[in-house]
């Protein structure tokens, strides 16, 4: 929308700062990261273990992705403004929960609720979309996203720290006070960007069938959630082995659980400067393979007992560097497949990859236990990557096949 008013931060009769849904994007990741250190110290307050706690990931992953198929159209319908406003009420509400749950039923469904924060991802975009013309919309964009690596980052180490000091549930302490801020932050700076198209659920629903009969937008769909499905893997089982396996204190495991959004960063900007050079298909080619084999030389060195946890989250930061060569270009790669469909294509293939890591998470987390060491681990997030590869690999072929 070329004729929207002049940005002005903190004036919502203007449309919102980039500063602003750079913060509401990184609320999603926020959630999802900064009470992971604490998963045993969960465990033990609920009288559970640290993998069944892991669950409240998957649990999380998965609303997540139901949201995301559901929410576009609420938003075509509504707004962006009062959809966002709600969420962050909602969110709030829901981390009140996680507080104050009497048992781990109700935490988990807490939980559960507090997955509403990944509105501001979706509609952050959507606004974007809103607000600047396609071409400029992609760097934009990536702005948002490389913010969004920035809270994994930092969020885990300040969840140790916090859990270390004041007990696990300081970390959701620390969410409610950041989704109260959000609220009030754009409640003042959140201009309405979006028109009301009229567009139904069911509408969008019938636009399904032409896009998922095609065998390129599954390939990419596929490369990006398998890609994306070892760090998922990582997130529901690297407490357990930081923890339990190499001994980590919760203040360690939090900066060291942030290696994989170090090389995010890397690979995201890696990414953005090679893919017009590259191509996108190598691009996710190139970072699934990076992860295959670093995951590879993770088991070699746990075989031969010159595993520590510095060689194991070390090599997650290259984890990190696939992923962000592999997710942005694939997701780039399933909206091209039918350009008038791209909507559709962000929901849909967004929840299968959010979708699928909910389960690969919950998979890592029940496979770890007493004696099984990292392997389960490894193995998880090596061969959900080797399959991203060889989904790669049939898109290629298939664009050959097309003369493409």
């Amino acid at each position: 929308m070329t004729d929207l008013p002049q940005v002005r931060l903190l004036d919502k009769t203007s449309p919102p700062h980039i500063a602003t849904l750079i913060l509401l994007s990184g609320l999603q990741a926020m959630a999802m990261n900064v009470f992971l250190p604490s998963l045993p110290s969960m465990g033990a307050h609920f009288g559970t273990t640290a993998a069944i706690m892991g669950l409240s990931v998957g649990a999380y992953l998965a609303t997540s992705a139901v949201i995301q198929v559901l929410i576009g159209p609420v938003a075509d319908n509504i707004g962006r403004r009062p959809v966002i406003l709600g969420a962050l009420v909602v969110f709030c509400l829901g981390t009140l929960g996680c507080i104050f749950a009497p048992n781990l039923t109700i935490f988990m469904l807490c939980r559960m609720v507090q997955a509403v924060a990944v509105v501001g991802m979706v509609m952050g975009r959507a606004v974007v979309r809103d607000m600047v013309p396609m071409e400029e919309a992609g760097s934009r964009i990536a702005y948002v996203t490389m913010g969004m690596a920035v809270a994994p980052m930092v969020a885990p180490a300040l969840g140790g720290l916090l859990d270390q000091s004041f007990g696990w549930q300081a970390n959701f302490w620390l969410l409610f006070a950041a989704g109260v801020a959000l609220f009030a932050l754009a409640w003042a700076d959140l201009g309405e960007t979006g028109t009301r198209r009229g567009i139904t659920l069911m509408q969008q629903f019938r636009e399904y069938p032409e896009l998922l009969r095609s065998p390129r937008f599954w390939g990419y769909c596929m490369a990006g959630a398998f890609a994306g499905g070892s760090f998922f893997s990582y997130l529901g089982g690297a407490p357990f082995v930081g923890s339990e396996i190499y001994g980590l204190e919760p203040a360690r495991l939090g900066i060291y659980f942030g290696a994989p959004a170090i090389g995010y960063l890397l690979g995201n900007y890696l990414s953005g400067l090679l893919s017009t050079r590259v191509g996108i298909n190598r691009l996710v080619l190139t970072g699934t393979i990076v992860i295959t084999g670093a995951m590879a030389t993770s088991l070699a060195l746990t075989l031969t007992g010159l595993d520590s946890a510095e060689t194991f989250f070390g090599l997650i930061t290259l984890v990190g560097v696939g992923n962000g060569l592999a997710i942005p270009t694939a997701t780039a790669g399933l909206l091209s497949v039918r350009p008038h469909l791209a909507g559709t294509a962000s929901g849909f293939g967004g929840a299968v990859m959010i979708g699928g890591g909910a389960a690969l998470s919950a998979v890592a987390g029940l496979s770890l236990g007493p004696g099984t060491g990292p392997y389960p681990l490894i193995g998880l997030m090596g061969g959900s990557a080797a399959c991203g590869i060889v989904a790669m690999l049939l898109v290629i072929r298939r664009e050959r096949r097309l003369g493409l």
